[in-house]
């Protein structure tokens, strides 16, 4: 047919909050054509061209916006750590219950102990949770290994996922997460066995799309860190962090050096740090399940955050100890009600700049032409409802590369 366009689906019957520059950008009566898993077209259904396509769906009315991005996650690990939240709500801190054998140490025990299968069986039941909560893509980082042997295992693991459900998982290694038992009292010993050893290793296997590392007083120091992240680099790894979570050690600054992709939970930054951060497109990403759970009142800076333009990301953090999230949803809420984002910053969060802080913003986080067809149809009446309600069954069809694929 002469000027006819073809799709391989086209989608219609909702409105879209396509999230462009960070923004609803709302568009009524709209259409998406999808073309070889990505967006081929997208406007009103009432300016669609002359089209055929191999198969239509009518969504029958709401708000298609981007599939969610879950950009911090440690879904891969063995055990749980109820007991500890007891002893937190008992008035034992965290940095306590890390001295005393407990805290992230636990879960390397744990997770040292469970094979491939166990660690794969408990972390699909939490990513099931997250899928139905509209996410599409995940970050999961590993962490609780702490040697060659069993980090391999957790980003093996991870990677699995994928497989196993309609979601795309970005790996990363986090093997500067905590100090090992085989090397206690000996942290610069450990970085030079990640630097010379598990690192390269990671990096031949190409388990990893980035490296993370904690900085910070019960974790590793700043000059620690920076050797890390100087092997990562060499190896054309990015990287991100963990840190200004519960003092300000300059982690954050360092990270910015090596154009980190995201420095996260950055409660105890600055504005010196907030400028390096503007300055390296360094990515923001606020995890209010953790300042919930640990019961925490130093918020991160929002208002410099925005003063200097740097982009802001929510995620989960979901993980045994300080933040057992399945909700991304959930963390919209929180991040408006406990951190003062606003209900189109926070979708935002999880969509346009959760997609920058794992490095695809080219491919993911907006609805537009050539971008990755992963959308999701809610049965609400504006986007903001996404993050006023605290839970309830919102989602109505998720679309992952051109295809339903609720779970």
């Amino acid at each position: 047919m002469k000027n006819c366009i073809s799709f391989d689906s086209l989608w219609s019957g909702f409105h879209i909050a396509t999230m462009e520059n960070g923004q609803y950008n709302r568009l009524e009566d709209a259409a998406i054509g999808v073309t070889d898993k990505r967006i081929s077209w997208i406007g009103k259904q009432s300016d669609l061209p002359t089209y055929q396509a191999s198969v239509e769906h009518d969504l029958g009315g709401g708000w298609v916006t981007p599939g969610l991005i879950d950009c911090h996650t440690h879904l891969v690990f063995g055990g749980n750590r109820a007991n500890e939240f007891e002893q937190r709500l008992n008035g034992v801190s965290y940095k306590e219950i890390s001295e005393n054998g407990g805290g992230i140490a636990a879960s390397v025990n744990a997770t040292r102990q469970e094979t491939h299968q166990q660690l794969a069986f408990s972390a699909k039941r939490r990513l099931i949770a997250l899928l139905k909560d509209g996410v599409t893509t995940v970050e999961i980082k590993s962490g609780y290994g702490l040697s060659l042997e069993h980090e391999v295992k957790m980003l093996q693991v991870a990677r699995s996922l994928q497989d196993q459900l309609p979601v795309e998982i970005k790996t990363t290694c986090l093997a500067a997460h905590a100090l090992p038992p085989e090397f206690k009292g000996r942290a610069d010993d450990y970085i030079d066995y990640l630097c010379a050893e598990l690192l390269p290793e990671i990096a031949r296997l190409k388990l990893a799309d980035a490296v993370d590392a904690f900085c910070e007083g019960i974790a590793f120091s700043p000059a620690q860190v920076e050797r890390y992240f100087k092997v990562a680099q060499s190896l054309n790894l990015p990287v991100k962090i963990h840190s200004e979570q519960l003092t300000s050690l300059g982690g954050t600054a360092l990270a910015t050096r090596y154009q980190a992709l995201s420095a996260d939970h950055i409660e105890y930054i600055t504005e010196d740090d907030v400028i390096a951060m503007a300055n390296s497109n360094t990515v923001a990403v606020l995890l209010p399940g953790a300042f919930f759970t640990l019961k925490e009142t130093q918020k991160p800076p929002i208002a410099l955050l925005r003063q200097h333009n740097v982009p802001m990301a929510i995620a989960t953090d979901a993980n045994p100890g300080t933040s057992p999230v399945l909700s991304l949803r959930l963390m919209m809420n929180m991040a408006c009600t406990l951190f003062g984002l606003t209900p189109e910053e926070a979708l935002a969060g999880v969509t346009t700049h959760a997609a920058q802080a794992l490095g695809c913003a080219d491919s993911h986080g907006v609805l537009g032409l050539g971008k990755v067809a992963d959308f999701v149809c809610w049965d609400i009446e504006s986007p903001g409802e996404l993050s006023y309600w605290l839970g309830g069954e919102l989602l109505k069809t998720r679309v992952k590369a051109g295809e339903i694929c609720n779970v």
